[in-house]
């Protein structure tokens, strides 16, 4: 049976050292100028020890916090443990009832502005992390009573979030200006997408690398071959199995094979009803796959790419899940903490 670990910040009734430095002036030399007990809403104390100094150099007086204290009325601890049991899926009210189990009652709102703490520490954290391989997809999450586009973006090294933002995944456009400041800031190389056209559009304008989704690629492939396989000609059942083995072992020529079949295949005239004949949408298939073939090959010249956007996925799922719980989001900032918090899987 596996075992979950949950390290909480340590907090200490009194600190141990002295400032490094002045807060003010980065000076290093101080008098102790009195102490003072802070009241402090925790699971463990109610109050803590805090000592004040006078910088010799600036003469300005600051607090020295001991060790999980500041200037908030909750310790760093109580923050994390209020964050945890809502990215757990817990409401707002639900936390409040979770820490009064230790004595320390919190309303909701102050729940809600933990999270929100939490969350900017997240972002800001990641915000000029390096990041070589970008995760992109969009998401459809309830919000206000309809479902709204939104696009996040993950570190696929890590599995990290990295941003969110409100973005259709199908405005090459309003796709490129969101992601054109994230590609110039962390040093983004490669993405791996879905095989949406505008993302395409966007890797080529950006001059990154694009790795498409194979699941997404064998998935709606696969749906492709099984429908013509009922309705093209026998002579032409060959070239559906061909695709199907192309696909699977993804070679090098695998695009000049693709073209060769597609050379094949005699043309044939779509009806005025606007219809495509079976060996017209399999004509399609093959050009279409020819033409980017080596976008459905870039892991296996980049060993820390991966072949499948399941990093973004797990994401994505995890903010389902928070939606479910609350009966869909009812902010942007509510969409946008659990992103940060529920996305990063528990890692903060």
């Amino acid at each position: 049976m596996p075992i979950v670990i949950l390290r909480l910040p340590n907090v200490k009734q009194k600190t141990e050292t002295r400032p490094q430095e002045c807060p003010y002036c980065s000076g290093e030399t101080f008098q102790r100028w009195g102490k003072v007990r802070k009241p402090v809403r925790d699971n463990r104390y109610r109050s803590v020890r805090v000592y004040r100094y006078r910088c010799c150099s600036c003469q300005r007086t600051f607090r020295h916090y001991p060790e999980g204290v500041d200037r908030a009325d909750q310790t760093q601890r109580l923050r994390k443990l209020v964050a945890l049991g809502w990215v757990l899926g817990m409401s707002l009210r639900g936390v409040m009832t979770f820490v009064s189990a230790f004595g320390v009652r919190v309303s909701h709102m102050t729940v809600w502005r933990d999270l929100q703490e939490q969350a900017k520490m997240l972002e800001k954290r990641r915000r000029w992390q390096p990041v070589r391989v970008l995760g992109v997809d969009g998401v459809y999450p309830l919000g206000k009573g309809r479902k709204r586009p939104v696009l996040i973006a993950v570190d696929l090294g890590t599995g990290q979030p990295v941003a969110i933002g409100k973005v259709d995944e199908s405005n090459p456009q309003a796709v490129k200006r969101w992601l054109e400041p994230l590609v110039k800031h962390l040093g983004v190389s490669v993405i791996v997408t879905d095989d949406l056209a505008s993302f395409r559009v966007v890797a080529e304008k950006l001059e990154v690398e694009h790795q498409v989704c194979q699941f997404h690629v064998r998935r709606w492939v696969g749906r492709t071959l099984y429908e013509l396989r009922e309705t093209v000609p026998k002579e032409w059942l060959w070239v559906l199995d061909e695709v199907g083995v192309l696909l699977s072992e993804l070679p090098p020529e695998g695009s000049h094979r693709l073209f060769e079949l597609w050379k094949q295949i005699p043309e044939r005239q779509v009806g005025q009803s606007g219809e495509r004949p079976p060996l017209v949408r399999l004509r399609y298939l093959l050009i279409r796959l020819s033409e980017h073939w080596e976008n459905y090959r870039v892991f296996a010249w980049h060993n820390d790419v991966p072949w499948t956007n399941n990093g973004t996925e797990q994401a994505i799922g995890r903010m389902k899940i928070r939606s479910r719980t609350v009966r869909g989001y009812k902010s942007w900032q509510g969409m946008w903490a659990a992103f940060y918090l529920t996305g990063s899987g528990v890692v903060w």
